[in-house]
């Protein structure tokens, strides 16, 4: 190679560092990757501790691939070759049987676990004259085994929520969902999801139907009569939903998904109002969406820190003044249902709203709460310590 050529290369390789590390400090950081479901790094803050333990290497390394430019196009041009190579996974993402795609579950950390359990356990003992519930949803990973690829490991999160639910039932006025014990108990038999599947193909969330059946579980635990499945229109609002799963891996010849809307044949009117935005919509779907990538959003528009919404319902259909619902994106497709039963409803994500929860429910006059989130959700995102992190409140 002569010495023109080496330097034309060197030049290209400094070149190419300096874009990399340019887009860096000029592309927004984001948190969290709704797409991938998981906290993105954020940048690593630099102390002799971090130096010195190597910590601060390790979170620079998770930092650049978290945020490296044109990120989905390298995972597309990764998967393609893992699938001429014959791979059925690829960045965290198996392709299973039935058109599923499914992400990887390792065994989480069990003092964190740990923590989280008694964060929740906490924040309901300070508030013993509210009604409180805990639902904790499985993946599709979690509740579908059997159609993952043939040895593929996967730590069961049946387990999981067993040990998160026996934290919380030691705490009497806490009322504790398990996903798997409503799912099974209420889909008929038809627990792989043939005629009403449960669990998108492509994407981390639970279909509507799947939304439907949390509904119906809180609703008889709380005494309430739960709307029959024959009293909505069910509209499929798309069916070229390419999840989150999808955008991971990049699998090609994945069929898509559909996006249902259950509409009460008896209708409502709710009004949400986005304090993220201080804007307020007429709807709680937001149609826009469903000509992107990120077709979920249609719930909600999307992930908000703090919305409340109002519904204009008849006093024979009151069944709970006001409750506040601190979730993750799960309950989007589930909250729909809820104002069939309440006026007025308090929506926090916790992954994003850093307010005084204590002070918010004591202004609000917050009677009853719901806490919604998915094990993966659970194990792996510490937000759940928010929930001691009140003005006063050692966390």
């Amino acid at each position: 190679m002569g010495r023109t050529a080496e330097r034309v290369l060197a030049f290209g390789f400094v070149f190419a560092i300096f874009v990399v590390g340019l887009s860096l400090l000029v592309l927004p950081i984001r948190p969290f990757s709704e797409l991938e479901n998981r906290s993105l790094q954020r940048l690593p803050q630099l102390s002799w501790d971090t130096l010195w333990s190597k910590e601060f290497a390790k979170q620079a390394e998770a930092f650049v691939t978290d945020h490296f430019p044109l990120r989905g196009d390298w995972v597309w041009a990764k998967s393609e070759l893992e699938q001429l190579r014959g791979q059925r996974e690829n960045n965290g993402i198996y392709r299973g049987q039935d058109g599923y795609l499914f992400e990887k579950f390792k065994q989480p950390d069990a003092a964190a676990v740990q923590r989280y359990t008694e964060a929740v356990q906490k924040f309901a003992r300070r508030h013993p004259e509210m009604g409180m519930a805990f639902m904790l949803a499985p993946t599709s990973a979690g509740f579908y085994p059997d159609r993952l690829p043939w040895l593929a490991p996967l730590f069961p999160q049946s387990e999981v929520n067993a040990t998160i639910g026996n934290g919380l039932k030691n705490v009497n006025t806490l009322s504790y969902l398990n996903g798997f014990d409503f799912l099974h108990a209420q889909d008929g038999g038809d627990t792989r999801g043939e005629s009403h599947p449960i669990f998108y193909r492509t994407d981390h969330h639970w279909t509507t139907y799947g939304a439907y059946l949390a509904y119906a579980a809180y609703a008889r635990s709380q005494g309430w009569e739960p709307k029959p499945i024959n009293c909505f229109q069910i509209e499929t609002v798309s069916r070229s939903f390419l999840g989150s799963y999808h955008t991971r891996s990049q699998f090609s010849g994945v069929k898509p998904d559909s996006i249902q809307a259950y509409h009460p044949l008896k209708p409502v009117h709710s009004t949400m109002y986005i304090a993220d935005t201080n804007e307020t919509r007429a709807s709680l779907y937001d149609a826009s969406f469903l000509d992107k990538k990120d077709k979920y959003s249609y719930f909600l528009g999307g992930v908000h820190a703090l919305a409340a919404i109002t519904t204009k319902l008849p006093a024979a259909d009151v069944d709970m003044q006001k409750l506040l619902i601190l979730k993750d994106s799960y309950a989007h497709s589930v909250i729909p249902f809820l104002t069939l039963h309440v006026p007025e409803l308090h929506v926090i994500d916790i992954r994003y709203y850093n307010g005084d929860i204590d002070a918010y429910m004591k202004e609000n006059g917050i009677t009853n709460v719901l806490m919604l989130f998915n094990t993966s959700t659970f194990v792996e995102n510490n937000s759940l310590l928010k929930l001691n992190q009140s003005a006063g409140t050692a966390a």
